[in-house]
């Protein structure tokens, strides 16, 4: 089983489209044991970045949609859409594909959002400005999503 990431992180792209990892975060990836990972778009503009091992798993998932049905065949072609494998070269850099970037509008500034077994890669401004629109009532929201009988820790 892999651990789970957790963290973000303000990071700069170089002049090339590398993004160098952070030093905790790196810590968390040791885990996986492996230094091969795929990066596609995200459902908002931004990009997704899983661990080779995970990336695997959600292709199962994915894999499993009937692509005689359109909505499900759309789905997958949008789920693929830009994945790219990259690896960490060895000042702990992933290089990120150009149209993935421009995708996602990453310029320079760039916010590494870890959580369960996988990365968001966000442009800072997109990021900051979606952590403004957050909704005031994520109270009402938590209680609904996890409070009363329906949640418990076994799922």
């Amino acid at each position: 089983m892999f651990n789970s990431l957790t963290g973000e992180y303000d990071c700069k792209l170089d002049a090339k489209g590398r993004l160098r990892i952070p030093g905790q975060l790196l810590k968390q990836l040791a885990s996986y044991q492996s230094d091969e990972f795929v990066v596609n778009r995200g459902y908002e503009n931004h990009l997704m970045l899983y661990p080779k091992a995970v990336w695997g798993e959600k292709t199962k998932e994915i894999n499993r949609l009937n692509l005689n049905v359109r909505d499900q065949r759309q789905a997958v072609r949008y789920f693929y859409r830009g994945a790219s494998e990259i690896k960490i070269d060895g000042s702990e850099r992933l290089l990120l594909p150009k149209r993935l970037l421009d995708y996602a509008g990453i310029e320079r500034e760039v916010v590494l959002f870890a959580y369960q077994r996988q990365i968001e890669i966000w442009d800072k401004k997109a990021y900051d400005e979606m952590l403004e629109s957050e909704p005031e009532n994520f109270g009402e929201i938590a209680e609904k999503i996890w409070g009363g009988d329906s949640f418990s820790e076994e799922q």
